[in-house]
């Protein structure tokens, strides 16, 4: 599965499919250079089941560490993984 990314000045998101059909997608914003807001992360019902949102939330996390920035996961599903996944707090803000 092919995970995009797509950023427009200080919005930006991280999604499956094309643009005008997204099936997956976890919107974020970075209020400055070096913190990433996760806001929002939904599936379609095409994709559930099939672990779409965690591999959106690790690819936002290899992101992260490749540009030294800091992840606030004020998302309530992207919040979930970092709590069961104690390998991402070096990217937790």
């Amino acid at each position: 599965m092919v995970i995009h990314h797509k950023q427009v000045g200080s919005k930006g998101l991280f999604y499956v499919g094309e643009e005008g059909a997204i099936l997956a997608e976890m919107v974020y914003t970075m209020p400055s250079t070096e913190k990433m807001i996760i806001e929002h992360t939904e599936v379609s019902d095409e994709l559930r089941g099939q672990n779409v949102g965690y591999q959106l939330v690790n690819t936002a996390v290899e992101y992260a560490r490749k540009h030294t920035i800091k992840i606030i996961p004020l998302c309530p599903f992207a919040n979930a993984v970092f709590k069961k996944k104690p390998e991402f707090a070096d990217v937790l803000n």
